[in-house]
């Protein structure tokens, strides 16, 4: 559009210069010449439009926005009218308390009233992508900081009216999934709305209050500690119990001996012990006066 005015102003300069001197002809035909080329490289260059990959290109021409979008690649459109690029692929949205984390400088977390009465600090990122048919109506509605206008206000928004269903435990342990789940598609419905696609919403840390977060640590280790004298427990009743078996078997196998043996068996024993003892090469064996219980003596010495 720029050269096509250039170029005009060009034009225009050389027939006023040709008017009024006859002797400046040859440069007024070189001005007027030079315009034409100017108007025409200008005219082509403002017909072709160009949308990078991930783009949508929406058109305005005297402050009225056109529906119809313009899609990656080259495009052929009125010179007169104004495009502006849309980025439609997956963007990302910070809000976090550690400095130069999120998208704005400083401590941007959310401080949410859960429902026992207690301040938690949340750090959030969502994202989200804008609807290519829609881009032209956030245009006209919105403008192109929908981040600002949407994506950040609706967002904090929507947290703070969903934490008041849970309580700081909750939302620090079991319920966190679905506190995440009901912010979700809270937000999701009303980005539809706007012409924006949530995609994900990530619930990156949460902030208890100190007495808060000890009360907790105390009872995890607290039940940690039952747990482990539960297994303590466990393992002296299955102890106890092994050794009542093993008592119950020698008792079973002393009862058998008891009974079991007889006077013959006794000394069918003692023959075998005997016999092993005469067989030793280590001790000699002297049976005197025909008793039951040999006597013997070692020869080595």
């Amino acid at each position: 559009m720029v050269l096509i005015i250039l170029g005009v102003i060009i034009l225009i300069a050389g027939l006023v210069i040709a008017r009024q001197n006859e002797a400046l002809h040859k440069v007024s035909n070189g001005l007027r010449i030079g315009g034409i080329v100017i108007i025409i490289i200008g005219f082509l260059t403002s017909c072709i439009q160009q949308i990078d990959a991930g783009q949508v290109g929406v058109k305005s021409l005297f402050g009225k926005v056109d529906d119809n979008v313009l899609y990656s690649g080259l495009n052929l459109v009125n010179p007169l009218v104004d495009v502006k690029t849309v980025d439609v692929k997956t963007q990302n949205y910070t809000m976090s308390g550690v400095h130069d984390e999120g998208d704005k400088a400083g401590d941007d977390a959310i401080r949410v009233l859960t429902a026992d009465g207690l301040e938690v600090i949340i750090d959030l990122t969502v994202l989200y992508r804008v609807i290519s048919n829609e881009a032209p109506r956030i245009m006209r509605e919105t403008g192109l900081d929908y981040r600002d206008k949407i994506v950040r206000p609706l967002t904090r928004t929507k947290i703070r009216d969903n934490a008041v269903y849970f309580t700081a435990v909750d939302l620090y342990s079991n319920k966190r999934d679905l506190f995440q789940g009901r912010i979700f598609k809270s937000i999701e419905e009303d980005f539809k709305k706007r012409g924006l696609i949530l995609e994900q919403l990530l619930v990156r840390n949460i902030t208890l209050p100190s007495t808060v977060k000890g009360s907790i640590e105390e009872k995890i280790k607290a039940e940690q500690d039952a747990q482990k004298m539960e297994f303590v427990l466990q393992k002296e009743k299955q102890e106890a119990e092994r050794k009542r078996v093993e008592a119950q078997g020698i008792a079973d196998y002393q009862r058998i001996i008891s009974t079991g043996l007889s006077d013959k068996q006794l000394q069918y024993e003692q023959i075998q012990v005997t016999k092993g003892l005469i067989t030793s090469p280590n001790s000699k064996v002297i049976i005197m006066g025909g008793g039951k219980t040999p006597v013997i003596l070692d020869a080595k010495n």
